[in-house]
C-alpha cells in the first residue's frame, strides 16, 4: 500500500502488516474513506482501521 501525506512524503507499506486488507480483494481495498481531515483511512468492506500516525510509527 502506497499512502501519499499532504505534506509531500510517500508511505509504503506492505499489506502483509494488514491480515484483513492482505486476504481483501481489490474491490474491498479500492472502497476506503479518509477519517477526519485525514487522519486515517476506513476500509468498511473488511472493517479495517489505520491512523496515519500508526503507519509513521511502523515505518520508522
Amino acid at each position: 500500500m502506497v499512502v501519499s501525506l499532504i505534506d509531500g512524503r510517500t508511505i509504503a507499506i506492505p499489506l502483509v502488516w494488514f491480515p484483513r486488507l492482505a486476504s481483501a480483494n481489490q474491490k474491498q481495498l479500492a472502497n476506503y474513506e479518509l477519517l477526519g481531515d485525514g487522519e486515517g483511512i476506513h476500509w468498511p468492506d473488511v472493517d479495517e482501521d489505520i491512523s496515519v500516525a500508526g503507519l509513521l510509527r511502523e515505518n520508522r
